[in-house]
């Protein structure tokens, strides 16, 4: 049966279409007292297998009344749309969070910096990813039991999962959680065993990529800045505790707090002694609303201090042992013998595996070598996780060109793109290239000439000679961009400021592009707050720069949004890959050009 999941407090249904219009279900609760001030939430994000009406309770259990509850139903569960226990990955499921959180603002007038969110279990996992990858001023955050790791009983399971997904593609496993490991409430095991709407399949991407984004958001937790408070259940079978700590160490929020049940099961806000962790999280909810909006220190000077310049200088080190030594050394003797036969891998060895020659070769993604080997090489070469993270920027780079080319038509503005780091200004003509007739001038730039030399015949063989041209120009000279005539309305940075350590250079760009578009226009920017492979990269790969080692200093996303809203853009959206490598972010240009400091001058006189 369904069951109804009544409330003292009254209870709206509603639906929205998330960013592919997939159509989600919420419940929602209204505040029963006037807020104080602007209106404020609590958003309650479910485990996995379950839907929001689970968490129903928690409405009327909080004892809050001047907060509007809300509570959806994930993709593929409850009574949201989807394949039952699917999505077409992990980071559709992270999106949808997103989306969530912009629909309660946009529909129901509530601000990111007045809500709380509330995970359990898997929704823990979800929420912490949100906030880790798409760094939103949220006031805070309570996860109870987040299943960072998941404990699946036998030994090598995950590898076995791992390896049966490589053999024959997607398939379902079924959840063998017994309700009495979630809860020791009668009522809630009796509501459990009856529900029609729980879902004990999940597909096996699914399970495997929430495993990667527990592993990756517990190691990375330094770049989380929202209040958070973890909850803990002492006899939890279901998933470990061990990352949960390590996840609350690791934190910068400046507001943390870490609480433990004894003899609580996974359940932890539905077990039979829920009183006390929801009377604590209650109290964190208070406290973080009895003060202003908590932010984090400023992070313009990332790189000078903090965990990334940290890492950065490690990176920058030879490894520290000889046998670390020798292990990196033999790997570039291989990528050199691997550049003998695959065409990908000689350009980069030529032109630096940075290069927009190389990036221009990964964009178009065929395999070439020297003898059928030759090809495979390179094909293992263009499907390592980085190129294909790139790929999918550039997809979501060519999506964020459009949605800005209909927002500048809407509001009558002319479409004049800019591109300051073009490379050869493949993903830039190609999306300009849907919507004929629609773009009034393309200008890329590049600094080097043989970027430009190549752009240029690419402009031609498209036949955009009539509105694109491409010149040499130097992203860092701010007075050289804003002095671009006529004004470009969509400028457009992709993976330069990746490649640069100093926020001093990247200040004076942006500060120089916020000088060339004016109020109403926008940018689009890329960023790389995480890698997998940042390591082998830098002991292993060389850098288009004087063919030295290719060593990045990653910028989380709150420190990139923090440097493109100083230099005055709002943001509005933002795209992400599944595995939370690339993000692509689209802003308005609002109020006056940013001055450009001092200091970030004399960075960039200095760097030239």
């Amino acid at each position: 049966m369904q069951p109804t999941y009544a409330t003292a407090r009254p209870c709206e249904e509603r639906r929205f279409s998330s960013f592919d219009n997939a159509d989600l279900f919420y419940r929602h609760w209204p505040a029963t007292e006037p807020a104080d001030g602007p209106r404020r939430a609590v958003v309650l994000f479910h485990r996995g297998h379950e839907h929001g009406g689970r968490m129903a309770h928690l409405a009327d259990e909080f004892g809050l009344p001047g907060f509007d509850f809300f509570a959806w139903d994930a993709r593929g569960l409850g009574l949201s749309d989807g394949e039952r226990g699917a999505a077409e990955n992990y980071g559709v499921l992270v999106k949808d969070v997103d989306e969530f959180m912009r629909h309660i603002g946009q529909t129901h007038g509530i601000a990111l910096e007045n809500i709380v969110a509330v995970g359990q279990s898997f929704g823990a996992v979800t929420l912490a990813t949100w906030v880790h990858d798409y760094a939103p001023r949220l006031r805070g955050m309570v996860l109870a039991a987040p299943a960072f790791s998941i404990n699946l009983i036998v030994p090598g399971a995950l590898a076995g999962l791992r390896l049966l997904y490589a053999v024959r593609g997607n398939y379902f496993v079924k959840s063998y959680v017994k309700p009495t490991q979630l809860t020791q409430d009668p009522a809630r095991l009796a509501t459990y065993e009856a529900d029609s709407l729980i879902t004990r399949p999940i597909a096996a991407n699914i399970l495997l990529d929430v495993a990667d984004a527990g592993q990756r958001v517990v190691a990375d937790a330094a770049a989380i800045h929202v209040p958070a408070q973890i909850l803990i259940s002492g006899d939890d079978q279901v998933v470990y505790e061990e990352p949960q700590d390590r996840f609350f160490g690791n934190l910068s929020s400046p507001i943390k707090e870490i609480h433990r049940f004894p003899g609580f099961r996974h359940d932890t806000l539905g077990e039979l002694g829920r009183a006390k962790p929801i009377a604590l999280a209650r109290k964190f909810i208070e406290r973080v609303f009895a003060e202003a909006p908590a932010r984090p220190l400023t992070l313009l000077d990332a790189h000078r201090q903090g965990f990334t310049k940290a890492e950065f200088d490690q990176l920058s080190q030879p490894a520290g042992s000889a046998l670390a030594r020798l292990y990196w050394a033999l790997g570039r003797f291989w990528i050199k013998v691997g550049g003998r036969f695959s065409k990908g891998i000689k350009n980069g060895l030529a032109t630096g595996f940075d290069s927009g020659s190389t990036l221009d070769y990964v964009y178009q993604n065929r395999r070439q070598g020297l003898t059928p080997i030759g090809r495979i090489v390179d094909g293992v070469f263009l499907d390592s996780i980085g190129w294909r993270g790139i790929r999918i920027r550039r997809i979501h780079l060519e999506q964020l060109i459009g949605r800005a080319i209909a927002l500048l038509r809407d509001s009558g503005q002319p479409v004049r793109l800019l591109d300051i780091a073009a490379g050869h200004g493949r993903y830039a003509l190609a999306a300009a290239a849907r919507h004929p007739g629609q773009v009034e001038q393309i200008l890329l730039r590049d600094y080097s000439p043989a970027n430009v030399a190549d752009g240029r015949r690419l402009i031609a063989e498209q036949g955009l000679a009539s509105v694109a041209r491409f010149e040499e120009g130097d992203a860092f000279d701010a007075a050289d961009l804003a002095a671009l005539q006529p004004r470009p309305t969509l400028a457009i940075v992709s993976g330069l400021y990746e490649l640069f350590a100093d926020n001093d250079l990247v200040r004076r760009s942006l500060a120089g592009l916020a000088g060339a578009v004016a109020p109403g226009g926008y940018l689009l920017y890329t960023n790389q707050p995480w890698h997998p492979q940042l390591e082998m990269i830098a002991r292993s790969l060389t850098s288009h720069r004087d063919n030295g080692a290719w060593v990045m200093r990653r910028r989380v996303q709150a420190e990139m949004d923090e440097l493109v809203a100083q230099a005055g853009f709002e943001k509005l959206d933002q795209l992400t890959d599944q595995w939370g490598i690339f993000t692509v972010s689209i802003a308005r240009r609002v109020g006056e050009a940013a001055a450009v400091p001092a200091e970030a001058a004399e960075a960039a006189v200095s760097a030239e």
